[in-house]
């Protein structure tokens, strides 16, 4: 099954918690805390395989999770870290951020690897905690939760040369006849249902061609199969345009040519400015030198079509596909290789605290809600079951200026007020 759009959930690891841990050894009657502190969550990374062609490995499966870090332990141990989860996609892989629509990876190379998510720190054992002052801690921290993602797979097939054409102009038929590709070949409107990829060598140089289907008119809209498909060229290096000349569709083939320029158009303006190379198909039947050349003459007197080169070939008895595949190589020689999208990094959670401080306070009905990603974060690390973490807590919303900002947002006594799944009753410290 060809699948080339897909959406999935990603779930990175929750990192471990610390240990809450004393030393106890003869003779040694101080050993203080030394609870361990807790693993890495595991984090979700896409990994480019060559041997993968399509999305059709995710058509079951919609749901990856990374491991969990283990807890901390004593004697200072660190929790072992969550087991990475290693997601496979074919080359021209694009992911795309569901809820924003934002490109956040363009994969090309094989071999290559992107992090999507990172996983959780671990929570902070209560060896981190002693101080001069507070020598027993008797807490520790809690791992930092995962984080959650739904995307969008939309594979890019990358290929050098892109077949396109109306239905029954012959693509697939010289997709087989010039590779060792094995399209389904029939003498009716959409036998393709599928973008088919053939290898072919021509002089001892080698290139990638896509026979793309279901171009008709109105494919940019969702009209036959094209919506689907049309995406598989934009990463093509130059369009082979196949016109039928036989005479035997009942269609004008300059008018065909035109509306598939006009489909490539609208589907993306950048597809139109492809280097085209017009193959004039069909010409063993009886009709096509009269027809041809009425084609050629209107291709000439038009400006808006461009230069264009015009080769006339029979894919079924292969006359003339030497001269399109020597037009090809010279073609491909002068173009650059397609490029993966430069995209702006992209951070989805940032284990730093670069926003704090940056707090709003936001009333919803009779609570006071705290909004700052990293606050919530930092809050549900700490076990609010524990008086000393609690008072810990206690310390980090003053040095945050939460208890600053509910002032000045109008927070009274007995007001509650929610920071993520935390909730609690305002009191000011005096009362």
């Amino acid at each position: 099954m060809f699948l080339d759009h897909i959406k999935i959930f990603l779930k990175s690891g929750k990192g471990g918690s610390g240990a809450i841990n004393f030393r106890r050894e003869k003779y040694v009657p101080r050993g203080g805390p030394d609870g361990g502190d807790g693993g890495r969550g595991g984090n979700i990374i896409f990994v480019v395989q060559n041997n993968l062609s399509t999305l059709s490995h995710f058509q079951f499966k919609h749901h990856f999770e990374a491991g969990n870090g283990s807890p901390g332990e004593g004697g200072m141990r660190t929790g072992k870290d969550g087991a990475d989860l290693y997601i496979p996609v074919p080359p021209g892989t694009v992911i795309k951020n569901v809820e924003t629509g934002q490109i956040i990876a363009d994969l090309t190379e094989d071999g290559s690897e992107y992090i999507a998510l990172k996983g959780g720190r671990g929570g902070r054992g209560n060896s981190n905690f002693a101080t001069a002052t507070r020598q027993t801690p008797q807490f520790s921290e809690k791992g930092e939760l995962g984080s959650e993602l739904t995307v969008v797979l939309e594979l890019k097939l990358i290929a050098d040369v892109g077949l396109v054409g109306f239905p029954n102009a012959g693509k697939s038929t010289l997709l087989a006849r010039i590779s060792s590709a094995k399209p389904k070949i029939a003498d009716y409107p959409f036998t393709t249902i599928i973008p088919n990829l053939g290898m072919v060598t021509h002089k001892g140089q080698s290139f990638l061609t896509v026979d793309i289907p279901g171009l008709i008119e109105g494919a940019h809209e969702g009209i036959g199969l094209g919506d689907k498909f049309l995406r598989h060229i934009e990463r093509t290096r130059l369009l082979v345009h196949l016109v039928d000349v036989s005479g035997l569709s009942g269609r004008d083939p300059y008018q065909d040519y035109l509306q598939i320029n006009q489909e490539l158009n609208l589907f993306h303006p950048k597809l139109i400015q492809k280097v085209q190379i017009i193959a004039a198909n069909k010409m063993d039947l009886p009709e096509s030198g009269s027809i041809l050349e009425t084609f050629i003459d209107r291709i000439r007197t038009d400006k808006d079509t461009g230069e264009r080169i015009v080769i006339p070939i029979s894919a079924a008895t292969g006359a003339g596909i030497g001269g399109l595949l020597d037009q090809i190589l010279k073609a491909l020689a002068a173009l650059p290789r397609q490029e993966p999208q430069a995209l702006e990094e992209t951070l989805f959670y940032d284990n730093s605290e670069a926003d704090k401080f940056k707090i709003v306070i936001k009333k919803q009905e009779d609570c006071y809600q705290v909004e700052n990603d990293s606050l919530i974060r930092r809050v549900a690390r700490f076990d609010l079951g524990n008086d000393e973490s609690i008072r810990s807590l206690q310390k980090l919303l003053k040095r945050w200026g939460v208890i600053e900002a509910l002032i000045d947002a109008g927070v009274k006594e007995g007001d509650p007020v929610k920071i993520g799944d935390f909730e609690f009753i305002y009191y000011h410290e005096d009362s």
